[in-house]
């Protein structure tokens, strides 16, 4: 009979602070910014910082990755490998890795896993990152589930999906459209999100198809249906994108899917287990749409489709939650479908398809008066995405996680003893010198009220077997010992934390190798991911983009997409409304050019870079 398999649900960490909501909302782990190469720059944190969420995450079980995922340069080579040995001296679990060059490090054996940058689309090359060492590997977000489902069954190490937040509409680790245009790179956590602003679409003719649209920002993904389908695919941890979200948006996201996922796995328990422990009890009931998104999408969780992206708003737009009845200079009449409040924000779109915002300075019933003057028409719709009553709701502690544990209360010829086992069997005796008394009245409640006073600690009472309910004992030494037992019993579970250690490189690595060529696609960025490829049997090896001494030049693919400009506005080249757009197109904003391509057999989109304006 299997064991059942372990599931992992990952948060997004900015900061110490947030990683602590996250564990406390019932993450399973965190991922957080180390004070460098993480391709988050603005996400960066000491070393003290993260120290601090580690220690909060052992109490539990949970662990905390490192994001060293970026591509590493010569120069920094030895400065990476002092950070990653003093990741692994405070208790960093793993680290996320982009750069190959990490394998030949000499780094003790801190667990590595494959990043999503490391732009891993098939079986072949989940088996090539197992193979080399990777105990835990991130595939591509483009993937469908029965893509998904065969990396799984490919490999044996867990296999972890991104389920909610924000898209990046290139495969990530092969976008350099913002390298390329601004020498900020994506692969170092500079990216500049060009796939945010708006562009005009025009073919061949230079004709206007598009004007001024985000035509390459993406809605944000929500899979939360679909985790009992990513579980049966072979997926074992579920990975919510948000580094650079406030604790809010953390809560409450981590919240719904702790929720979600708690409900198939005690439906299913001789096929799935937490992977942490402690039971998260939330103040609020959490509601993704209240959170941050850009419209929701599944992404290609079942093929290809139309409706990804949010050509109107980079931004999050909010809740439809009225219509205009009546505007005036000063207050503006509204058909309502949900309660407004004093400083809420409002928006709509105007005229121009533009989105505008304003805050509501007092309201009354439907009817609202704007901080501002708002130009707006009858029949307009109004949306929220600033909700004070849902910001007030999360506001403060709005979470606790507890360990629950037994106590067994007896004694010896010379002293009163508590024995305490918790619900992962980790157990504790500690005894206090204390003279015996037979009480004059019964002892149990007194003794359990003293005993049960966890406070702000981590734990609680399950059960007392109280074996000494007739004698008398001081408040002063129960307490005493109730807190001693405590403390030692936070140590105690520090020290049996469960790491995974690093796998060993396969000696035979050139079996698994892919190919004996390698372009700027791979990100070979130093002496040490060159040497892992070409000792495995590459013969060639380009250079990183960020590394060639070269400008990047006129017409070099900067972006490769699965989604499909085409095929998002029906005009696939497949289907007779294709032909109503005449290539090759162009799209521009300000003085960014790209041409398009399409490769229709693999149902691919890229952005060749235009040095010059189209």
């Amino acid at each position: 009979m299997t064991s059942p398999r372990q599931i992992e649900l990952l948060a997004p960490a900015k900061n110490a602070d947030i990683a602590i909501e996250a564990i406390r909302h019932g993450a399973d782990a965190v991922y957080i910014g180390p004070p460098a190469n993480g391709a988050r720059a603005a996400a960066a944190n000491s070393l003290q910082e993260i120290e601090r969420a580690v220690d909060f995450a052992h109490l539990f079980n949970a662990r905390v990755y490192a994001t060293v995922n970026t591509i590493i340069y010569e120069s920094e080579l030895k400065a990476v490998e002092k950070m990653i040995r003093s990741l692994y001296n405070i208790g960093v679990d793993a680290l996320i890795v982009q750069d190959l060059g990490v394998l030949r490090m000499d780094i003790p054996p801190i667990a590595l896993h494959a990043s999503t940058q490391c732009d891993t689309r098939t079986p072949a090359k989940a088996k090539f990152l197992e193979a080399a060492g990777f105990s835990q590997i991130v595939p591509a977000r483009e993937l469908s589930l029965e893509e998904t489902a065969a990396i799984c069954n490919a490999v044996s190490v867990p296999i972890e999906v991104f389920v909610h937040g924000a898209l990046c509409v290139s495969y990530s680790g092969d976008c350099y459209a913002s390298y390329a245009t601004t020498g900020r790179s994506a692969n170092r956590g500079e990216c500049a999100q060009l796939c945010r602003l708006p562009y005009t679409l025009s073919d061949r003719h230079g004709n206007i198809l598009i004007a001024d649209k985000h035509i390459l920002s993406l809605k944000d993904l929500n899979r939360s249906a679909m985790l009992a389908d990513l579980l049966k695919a072979g997926v074992s941890s579920f990975k919510i994108e948000g580094r650079l979200k406030d604790a809010d948006y953390v809560k409450n996201v981590v919240a719904a899917y702790r929720r979600a996922l708690d409900a198939i796995i005690s439906a299913n328990p001789e096929e799935y287990t937490r992977s942490s422990s402690g039971t998260s009890i939330c103040s609020f009931t959490p509601a993704l749409e209240k959170s941050f998104n850009r419209g929701f999408t599944t992404y290609f969780s079942n093929g290809p489709a139309a409706g990804m992206a949010s050509f109107n708003s980079p931004k999050w737009v909010g809740e439809k939650i009225a219509t205009v009845k009546r505007a005036t200079p000063s207050f503006i009449d509204l058909d309502t479908r949900a309660a407004i409040a004093n400083g809420d924000g409002l928006g709509y779109f105007d005229s121009r398809g533009k989105f505008c915002g304003f805050r509501v300075n007092r309201a009354e019933a439907s009817r609202i008066f704007p901080a501002k003057p708002v130009s707006i028409k009858p029949g307009t719709e109004v949306y929220r995405n600033s909700d004070k009553a849902w910001a007030d709701t999360l506001a403060g502690q709005t979470a606790t996680r507890t360990i629950d544990i037994s106590m067994t209360l007896r004694a010896t010829a010379d002293a009163i003893v508590l024995d305490i086992t918790d619900e992962d069997s980790n157990s504790l005796t500690l005894s206090a010198t204390c003279p015996l008394e037979n009480a004059k009245a019964p002892q149990a409640d007194r003794h359990r009220d003293i005993l049960s006073k966890t406070g702000d600690t981590i734990y609680r009472v399950k059960t007392i077997d109280n074996r000494i309910a007739d004698k008398f004992i001081p408040a002063s030494i129960l307490t005493r010992l109730r807190r001693d037992a405590l403390a030692a019993l936070d140590s105690r579970r520090r020290a049996a934390h469960r790491f995974i250690y690093r796998t060993d490189t396969n000696p035979d690595l050139s079996a698994a190798l892919l190919s004996d060529t390698f372009s700027y696609h791979e990100n070979i960025a130093n002496s040490l991911a060159r040497s892992l490829y070409t000792d495995a049997g590459a013969k060639k090896t380009e250079p990183a983009l960020e590394c060639s001494s070269k400008e990047v030049a006129d017409g070099t693919t900067v972006m490769t997409t699965r989604y499909c400009i085409r095929r998002e506005c029906n005009r696939c080249l497949r289907t007779p409304e294709g032909a109503k757009w005449a290539g090759p197109l162009f799209i521009k904003s300000g003085n960014y050019s790209f041409k398009l391509d399409f490769d229709c057999n693999n149902c691919r989109m890229s952005l060749k870079y235009c040095k010059t304006q189209v």
